[in-house]
């Protein structure tokens, strides 16, 4: 079986999207190609599955300031998103393949969904609800109906795609574990208190870090002492001349030093923003999955409604804040630290039950243990 992979990121980008196909075509990346809907004119990034990368035009550059970078954007969702979307198909007509695995995100993405596609398998990874993706109703409605599999990343968003779309049959898939990756946790730790957070940081997010850092001021001058790591971020301003230390760290693909940095960890700070339910109440973190294997603590901050939160908060798997209150933010720090060993203990359960990486690679290529 041969699949084409078509999504509006590099598989080798920084996101949570990227690293659940990564993960799935582990070991199989010889039997697959990808096409990859790009708006910017940044080289390519390069990995083990061959990559053909389409540019939407007007495409993005550097010295454009915000109003230009949007204009831009709205003249490639909307004038040119038929150009973009004929020249996704010129290039999936030279390649052969038996599956389209397409993931439901941005504007592009019924692009090979056409009659001149309609003898080819379609699989359709649905990762986030339309609303947060920069898609459409329509869209989504298309993909769903006409998919031979539908692959969702939580309960909750199958169930509401189930409401509105139709009562078709879907799967879980999502980011997973493998039993090498879950490490026990540890007896003891030693100051400083490391807490650790990888990965794509959108404006919305910038509350909760705000509320992070006086939290840790707090607590340093009880006597704790921090270390906040950031990966593959943004510098934050009002981090600077705290009672703390911050450091970042470049982003990297290298599962070998994000493993060995999540061990290192005392606290895995979870932040989901408050802003736009439609993200929250349907999508699960790849973040979370990963966090679930390490020995530390999970930290959740954000709704207390959201799947994530949810599904933390039935199994015991993490420490939780649900709003911007420096002092309740305190207390569950100091929960994640007190309760390290439990939470951790909760977290490895859900990880081997839920989100082992071996069942879901065996679910999504259909083949048996």
């Amino acid at each position: 079986m041969k699949i084409l992979s078509f999504h509006p990121f590099s598989l080798y980008a920084n996101g949570g999207g990227s690293r659940i196909l990564r993960r799935l075509y582990q070991g199989r990346e010889l039997q697959v190609i990808s096409i990859a809907v790009d708006g910017s004119n940044n080289p390519p990034p390069k990995g083990e599955i061959e990559e053909i990368v389409v540019r939407a035009r007007p495409v993005w550059r550097k010295w454009m300031r915000w109003r230009l970078r949007n204009w831009a954007i709205t003249l490639r969702e909307k004038t040119f998103r038929e150009l973009t979307n004929r020249c996704v198909r010129d290039a999936a007509s030279q390649i052969n393949f038996d599956v389209i695995h397409v993931v439901h995100h941005g504007p592009f993405a019924d692009a090979l969904c056409t009659p001149q596609f309609a003898d080819k398998t379609l699989w359709v990874s649905f990762h986030d609800h339309y609303v947060s993706t920069h898609s459409s109703y329509s869209i989504a409605e298309l993909l769903w109906n006409n998919a031979d599999r539908r692959l969702v990343i939580s309960d909750e968003l199958g169930r509401q795609y189930q409401k509105l779309f139709g009562t078709k049959p879907y799967e879980l898939i999502t980011d997973g574990i493998y039993p090498e990756e879950i490490t026990p946790p540890v007896d003891k730790i030693k100051p400083p208190f490391e807490i650790y957070f990888a990965g794509l940081l959108h404006l919305d997010y910038l509350p909760l870090f705000k509320t992070l850092a006086d939290a840790l001021d707090k607590l340093s001058e009880k006597g704790f002492s921090f270390k906040l790591v950031l990966r593959a971020t943004q510098k934050l301003p009002f981090l600077a001349n705290r009672t703390f230390d911050a450091e970042y760290r470049d982003m990297t693909l290298d599962n070998s030093a994000l493993k060995a940095e999540l061990d290192s960890a005392t606290i895995l700070y979870l932040p989901m923003k408050f802003t736009e339910p439609e993200f929250y109440l349907y999508s699960l973190s790849t973040k979370m999955v990963g966090y679930l294997g390490s020995p530390g603590g999970i930290l959740y901050h954000g709704p207390g409604d959201s799947a994530a939160c949810e599904l933390l908060r039935s199994t015991g798997a993490a420490a939780f804040c649900n709003n911007l209150n420096v002092d309740d933010l305190v207390a569950s720090i100091f929960d994640a630290i007190a309760n390290r060993q439990n939470l951790s203990a909760q977290a490895k359960d859900l990880a081997k039950r839920k989100f082992d990486m071996v069942t879901m690679q065996n679910i999504f290529w259909q083949t048996k243990n």
